[in-house]
C-alpha cells in the first residue's frame, strides 16, 4: 500500500468534531515524486459508495487507530474533498480534535494501491488508485501540506462552496451516464 500526503484545508472543525478539507490535491508533486491526476479516485469512490460507505479515517495510517468516519468524499477541480467527523467519545478522537484545533496536526494523507500510473520523467503520475483510507497525520510528503483555516461550518459562504462543488460533481457523473439511466435518475428527484 502506498501513502501520499497532501495539504489539508480544514474549512470546519466544531465542537461536534466535524471537519472537512482536501485529502489530495491534483497536479502537486510530493516528496515521494508522485502526482495524482484528476479522475484518479472516481472508480474507487464509486465502489465505496455502492457499498454505502467511505474509506476509513485513521490516525497516522495506523489500522489499529480509527478516530472517526468520513461522511462524504468527492473530486472537484482542486482535489479529493473529504468531510467527516472525529469520534469525540474516543480518547484518540478527543486528542486528534485538540491537536488539530491547536495546529499541532495539520495534514491529511491517503492510503491507496495504484491501479494505473505512468512515468513522466522521474515522477510517477497516478491515473487511477484504489483508495483504502484517509489519515490525519503530523508529517506530510508534501511540504505545503498544512491547515490553512479552521472555522465554524455554519458560515454560509462555506456551505455555498460545498454545495457548488457537490453539484459540479453530480453534473460530471450525469455527463458520463447514458441517456436511459439519466431519465431514471431524474424520475427519482
Amino acid at each position: 500500500m502506498n501513502f501520499i500526503n497532501y495539504p489539508m484545508q480544514i474549512k470546519s472543525l466544531d465542537q461536534t468534531g466535524a471537519l472537512e478539507g482536501y485529502a489530495s490535491v491534483f497536479g502537486t508533486v510530493d516528496l515521494q515524486n508522485e502526482v495524482v491526476q484528476p479522475g484518479a479516485f472516481e472508480a474507487s469512490l464509486a465502489t465505496w459508495k455502492q457499498n454505502s460507505c467511505f474509506p476509513k479515517m485513521l490516525w497516522q495510517h495506523d489500522p489499529k487507530s480509527p478516530i472517526g468516519v468520513w461522511d462524504d468524499m468527492f473530486e472537484d477541480q482542486y482535489g479529493l474533498y473529504v468531510r467527516g467527523r472525529l469520534l469525540l467519545d474516543l480518547q484518540k478522537g478527543r486528542d486528534a480534535y485538540s491537536l488539530i484545533k491547536s495546529g499541532a496536526v495539520d495534514g491529511l494523507s491517503i492510503g491507496f494501491m495504484p491501479k494505473q500510473s505512468h512515468k513522466d520523467g522521474d515522477v510517477r503520475v497516478l491515473d487511477e488508485v484504489d483508495l483504502f483510507e484517509v489519515s490525519l497525520v503530523t508529517f506530510m510528503a508534501n511540504p505545503l501540506a498544512k491547515v490553512t483555516s479552521c472555522k465554524h461550518w455554519s458560515d454560509a459562504y462555506d456551505q455555498t462552496i460545498y454545495l457548488m462543488n457537490r453539484l459540479k460533481s453530480l453534473k460530471r457523473a450525469m455527463d458520463k451516464t447514458d441517456w436511459h439511466v439519466k431519465s431514471l435518475m431524474m424520475e427519482q428527484v
